[in-house]
């Protein structure tokens, strides 16, 4: 088990592995003081970022993966909103400035523990500056999308629907998961 402490932060006990009294799953947990040691999902969050037409992707520089593009995303940091998480996370790798429109999509990835929540947002600010993680970030026209080249299929999915609605001029918000491919659709 990936991160997992061999023994209790609390009083140093060596930890069991089970399910605790009164829990449904198995876990780590001390027998001594019952702490139980939680892994939780790391929640990604970004936004869909689009100025006259054309859509803000960054091209990623780091693994996984490198060379490829996608939304602006990253993972979120304790103490900040989801919000706050997709703002400063386009900013970092775009050095653009947005504005949150509305949320968009959560997509969840049991395997890897990740939950992906994509906003509509609007640029406000560009400043040609973008941090170590990107090493290109530009606004595509729809028939320029490199669509070969992004990163994650669900990115594309998100993003070929979102340019469809756009498009139409109405939007949902989607739920959808990895492990069955299903897409809850919300009006």
């Amino acid at each position: 088990m990936p991160n997992a402490p061999r023994y209790c932060p609390h009083c140093t006990t060596a930890l069991d592995r089970g399910v605790p009294t009164g829990d449904t799953h198995a876990r780590q947990h001390c027998p001594a003081c019952g702490y139980i040691h939680y892994i939780n999902p790391k929640i990604i969050a970004g936004c869909i970022i689009e100025r006259d037409g054309r859509y803000l992707l960054c091209q990623r520089a780091i693994p996984p993966r490198p060379g490829t593009w996608t939304l602006p995303a990253g993972f979120m940091e304790a103490g900040e909103t989801t919000e706050q998480a997709a703002l400063r996370e386009v900013w970092e790798e775009t050095g653009v400035r947005a504005d949150i429109v509305s949320p968009y999509s959560i997509f969840s990835v049991p395997k890897i523990s990740e939950v992906y929540i994509v906003f509509r947002a609007i640029a406000t600010e560009e400043t040609g500056q973008f941090g170590p993680e990107t090493l290109d970030y530009r606004f595509f026209a729809p028939e320029d999308i490199p669509w070969d080249e992004i990163y994650y299929p669900a990115i594309r999915q998100i993003l070929e629907r979102y340019i469809l609605e756009r498009q139409a001029g109405v939007y949902g918000i989607y739920m959808g998961n990895d492990d069955s491919g299903k897409v809850h659709f919300m009006r």
